[in-house]
């Protein structure tokens, strides 16, 4: 029988508790991943309160309000600081969007049947490194469904980016100026093969063949504009979350692949870009080159964590809001997730870094790293990432994995340099520049076709 009423301040109380006391399970009625492994449903693991923002906010929001400056300070609690900032400064709105609660809709359907069968199996190893408990790497899905400690929790983000064997993303994006001038444009293809942990049916191993000593294998290609057409780079993952990936660039005016300095982590891709390759998703570098990870909150927060996909709009892109010209911002929805984890680390491998410190807003019952803010030298707030995703499911429209179920991915993304107030927004395209489009687990071999010297030189002419 479930219990229907708790006095208000339950949750608040019990969130509090746990994060004092080490609490080491999702959910606060019930262990969440026992709920997921059973039924897919998260409902039973949360008290009414959180499960819909009318009652949490006793109905001073409803599905289907806008937020703007003359109420957010209803979900201020439930906001990181940089949205609120974005909302009161820079005329942001969202929407608010009903709650989901079926796990089915928060992941990939092979990625998710791999957390559940592969649940107890992984460990730390004497070197840090993820092994399951027969000293083999990891093996595919969440390492850690219940984070007890925030390296358990990084590595759930580190271990599979995108939660797909393979992947090609065609990426729009612009830098938007404070003014709300598009400063810079660009399209590029991002393409990134899983090494260890592949979940695919398909897959005849957990490991791709000849490559069982990395992690994942990324290349990055512009297409356009015309100054940035071109430039191609390849990144090479490691197993070892101590080393830091070798990267190789080819370079049009120098019409060559040259190596690049390894620690160069915190420096754009592309002049205007403010995204690094230390931010990409909010754990761009090998977990081991950062350190003292720690558990700061949980609790409730808005996020947009399903319903993303925007097929019925041009290329997929969502509509714009905010900003000078009121074209600064995605205009997305939110929705209350019950439980968040929010945790800290520190650049302890890179002693020349520009950051002290980055603070992951991960959703209990997904482990997705949603959110994330960087702060600077001095301890400021300097950035801000945030994306959202969901189900690629949107009315009649759907795109599907081999066995019929709906594909997840990411949708949409902002990297927000809150000192210089610019902000470069991209999103998952169906296509982009040059003849590229997106693909989720493609029926070729990208290592071949783009993950090669070779294929840099190629992609780059």
């Amino acid at each position: 029988m479930r219990i229907k009423k708790y006095d208000f301040d339950y949750s608040r109380r019990a969130f509090l508790e746990k994060t004092s006391s080490g609490g080491v399970s999702g959910g606060l009625l019930a262990s969440l991943w026992p709920s997921i492994s059973a039924s897919a449903d998260t409902k039973q693991a949360y008290p009414d309160e959180l499960l819909d923002i009318e009652t949490f906010t006793r109905g001073q929001v409803k599905v289907g309000d806008t937020i703007n400056k003359d109420n957010v300070f209803l979900v201020q609690d439930l906001l990181d600081p940089i949205t609120f900032q974005q909302v009161m400064q820079d005329g942001r709105t969202f929407h608010i969007q009903a709650s989901e609660h079926s796990a089915e809709t928060m992941f990939p359907p092979y990625f998710l049947d791999a957390s559940i069968k592969n649940q107890g199996q992984a460990k730390f190893g004497a070197d840090g490194n993820v092994y399951t408990k027969a000293g083999k790497p990891w093996i595919g899905g969440l390492p850690f469904p219940e984070p007890k400690t925030g390296n358990e929790a990084i590595a759930n983000i580190t271990l599979s980016w995108g939660r797909h064997d393979k992947c090609i993303y065609a990426t729009p994006a612009k830098t938007v100026n404070p003014d709300g001038e598009v400063q810079f444009e660009y399209d590029w293809v991002w393409a990134e093969q899983q090494c260890a942990g592949l979940v695919h049916p398909d897959a005849p191993s957990p490991y791709l063949k000849g490559y069982e000593d990395l992690l994942r294998l990324q290349t990055i290609w512009f297409t356009h504009t015309q100054d940035v057409k071109g430039h191609a780079f390849l990144s090479k993952w490691k197993y070892n979350q101590k080393e830091i990936p070798a990267l190789f660039g080819y370079l049009p005016n120098l019409k060559r692949v040259r190596r690049f300095p390894s620690n160069q982590r915190f420096e754009a891709y592309m002049p205007g870009m403010n995204l690094y390759l230390s931010d990409a998703w909010a754990s761009g570098d090998p977990m081991l080159t950062w350190g003292n990870f720690k558990i700061v909150h949980r609790g409730p927060m808005l996020t947009s964590s399903h319903s993303q996909w925007t097929p019925e709009n041009d290329n997929w892109r969502p509509n714009l809001v905010g900003g000078a010209k009121n074209e600064t911002y995605f205009d997305v929805g939110k929705s209350l997730a019950p439980e968040v984890i929010v945790f800290e680390g520190e650049p302890i491998g890179y002693p020349n870094a520009p950051v002290s410190k980055r603070r992951i807003y991960m959703d209990a019952r997904s482990m997705g790293g949603g959110m994330s803010i960087t702060y600077d030298r001095n301890g400021e707030v300097w950035k801000g990432r945030k994306g959202g995703g969901g189900q690629l499911v949107s009315g009649s429209q759907s795109i599907n994995a081999k066995d019929g179920r709906p594909e997840w991915s990411w949708a949409w993304a902002i990297s927000h340099d809150v000192q210089k107030n610019n902000v470069t927004r991209f999103h998952h395209a169906k296509e982009c520049k040059g003849n590229w489009e997106s693909a989720l687990d493609p029926d070729e071999n990208i290592v071949k076709n783009y993950m090669t010297k070779q294929a840099l030189r190629r992609l780059g002419i």
